[in-house]
């Protein structure tokens, strides 16, 4: 149901994005992706947000920086060229990004615009809310990185989720986190793993993800 569009940069980058919803929805929310790319998993999150909870979404293709286009397997090889990928762009460079979705939904008339991130996007969704001003509320699933940066203040409410049984986030890391930031929503999901919230994975968790969901959908509807 959705669309791809072109967006630009502050920096003139063009990049592409997934749109999906009705421009006239009352809430909007841009979607990050994982270090997988813009796959089918997070268009179809984008779809659902739209079709089910009236939101207008955008979801930025970040890879566009390094390599257009790249959308990469569930797989072992997925991640460690995800993860090379990753390493050309700077943190900045990703911000602008998002933030040039925000902006694109706020030529709508959406005043106030959300984030939400998984995995990598889960990272960028934190630096959005403690490096930026442009949203209004920020949900990051089993963002790996935060904690290296949790000591950041939000400038907006911020909701993370983790899974328990996550071996590519530490205990020690959602613990760092919680020191840090006594006043952000922290939930974890004991017997579930890194990227539990996408069916395409083997970690996927029903139960953690219908859980996560709809926190993240209340911890919106009270904040955008």
């Amino acid at each position: 149901m959705g669309r791809m569009i072109s967006l630009t940069a502050a920096d003139t980058h063009h990049f592409a994005a997934y749109e999906a919803g009705n421009p006239d929805s009352k809430h909007a929310v841009v979607i990050v992706q994982e270090i997988f790319g813009l796959t089918d998993h997070i268009k179809s999150v984008c779809d659902e947000l739209a079709s089910h909870h009236g939101y207008h979404v955008i979801a930025p293709a970040l890879f566009d920086r390094a390599e257009r286009d790249a959308v990469l397997p569930y797989d072992q090889a997925g991640m460690q060229k995800g993860l090379a990928l990753r390493a050309k762009i700077e943190p900045e460079d990703l911000l602008a990004d998002v933030t040039a979705c925000a902006h694109a939904l706020n030529k709508h008339g959406h005043e106030k615009v959300g984030i939400q991130g998984f995995c990598w996007g889960g990272f960028v969704a934190w630096i959005a809310a403690t490096r930026t001003r442009e949203f209004a509320a920020s949900v990051a699933w089993y963002g790996g990185g935060i904690a290296q940066v949790s000591h950041e203040k939000p400038h907006c409410p911020v909701q993370l989720h983790f899974g328990g049984e996550d071996d590519h986030i530490p205990h020690t890391d959602v613990q760092k986190i919680r020191a840090d930031q006594p006043d952000v929503e922290i939930y974890v999901y004991d017997d579930a793993g890194h990227g539990f919230g996408c069916p395409d994975r083997p970690s996927f968790n029903q139960a953690a993800r219908d859980l996560a969901h709809e926190r993240t959908m209340a911890f919106f509807k009270s904040h955008l």
